[in-house]
């Protein structure tokens, strides 16, 4: 068994799953200040309370497993990308109280309001300068990070950025299709045209300014014959992209959430045919970067016993918590009024679901 390709394919995997998982509910946090009522704001944040927490799951495993399987590209990287991850980490940090306080807020609500807010977009324009940062590479000498405090910063990494923010709003906007009605859904279908416009665009000059500064990457796109399996990549997001613009007002309410999932599926599989089988670009392949086999075989019982567990809670909350979100009150002036079996829980998150 190559047990490097194995954790790869795992940390790709939590990766991908934590960029759909808590895409959809920083979306919702992008999207929070631009809903045209406090009711529907509070719709929004209500309908994805019960998942916010548990998405970020996969953030910590996908962490992990780069840092037991791939240590060489944990402490290259992770000096490389400082500033941005603490900043990510401080802006989830305030997100996740911002949430928990504004289901209690009285006069301060609209504080919470730009708390969660601006967490949400700070933390969706740090992920996207570290992605563009990962893209261009990083400076090494005698094995170590040889770069600056910001050196992350680049033009690339600034589109990613706007692509991050795009595309997260895109998935909040189609979970707000799916999962609430009324005026809140209007909003979603409305917000979604310029969030898909943002994404294409972006990812289009994303792939081009790659494409022309990276010669690595120029090279595995454009060689013949790898032209020929690569281009059905592009040609296949240019589709969904279409489809999906045509599916913001339709009648299948799910249908733009999980084109919009496609689009990320598809941008995450570019990337990984550009940088394949790099783990820090362009420095060292995972099989270079990898722990010894003994340490990856100890590590992947860990996995095997954990790895089922969290996607079977994650499956079971998606299913308990199915269905149309429907407001209830809340907040401490209904806890002692509400009806028993009704009261909301001390975070303030009682839903019915339809």
């Amino acid at each position: 068994m190559d047990l490097p390709l194995v954790f790869a394919l795992v940390a790709a995997g939590a990766v991908a799953l934590y960029v759909i998982a808590d895409g959809f509910d920083l979306g919702i946090g992008i999207l929070f200040l631009l809903a045209p009522m406090d009711r529907d704001r509070d719709l929004m944040m209500q309908s994805v309370a019960p998942f916010w927490d548990g998405n970020e799951t996969w953030l910590v495993l996908g962490a992990a497993v780069l840092w037991a399987a791939f240590p060489m590209a944990y402490y290259v990287l992770l000096p490389a990308f400082y500033l941005p991850i603490m900043a990510m980490l401080f802006a989830l940090i305030l997100r996740g109280i911002a949430f928990e306080f504004r289901f209690q807020a009285g006069r301060f609500r609209r504080v919470w309001d730009f708390a969660f807010a601006g967490g949400s977009l700070a933390a969706a324009l740090c992920q996207g300068l570290i992605l563009g940062g990962f893209i261009q590479g990083v400076a090494i000498e005698d094995g170590h990070f040889a770069g600056g405090p910001f050196s992350f910063v680049s033009i690339l990494g600034l589109l990613c950025a706007a692509g991050i923010v795009g595309g997260y709003a895109l998935l909040g906007a189609g979970w707000l299709i799916w999962r609430t009605d009324g005026p809140t859904q209007v909003f979603g279908r409305e917000v979604a045209h310029a969030a898909l416009i943002l994404a294409m665009a972006m990812m289009a000059l994303v792939s081009a300014w790659t494409a022309l500064s990276e010669p690595h990457v120029a090279a595995r796109w454009f060689a013949w014959p790898r032209l020929l399996w690569l281009a059905p990549l592009p040609l296949a997001a240019a589709g969904a992209a279409v489809l999906l613009w045509r599916s913001l007002w339709g009648r299948h309410e799910r249908r733009p959430f999980l084109l919009a999932i496609l689009l990320f599926v598809l941008g995450f599989a570019g990337l990984v045919a550009s940088l394949w089988p790099h783990v820090v670009p362009y420095h060292a392949t995972l099989w270079e970067a990898a722990s010894d086999a003994a340490t990856l075989r100890f590590i992947l019982g860990g996995v095997v016993l954990v790895l089922p567990v969290v996607l079977a809670y994650t499956a079971h909350a998606y299913w308990v918590f199915r269905g149309k979100t429907v407001l209830e009150a809340h907040g401490p002036e209904t806890a002692a009024s509400a009806p028993a079996g009704r009261r909301p829980t001390a975070l303030g998150t009682g839903l019915h679901l339809s």
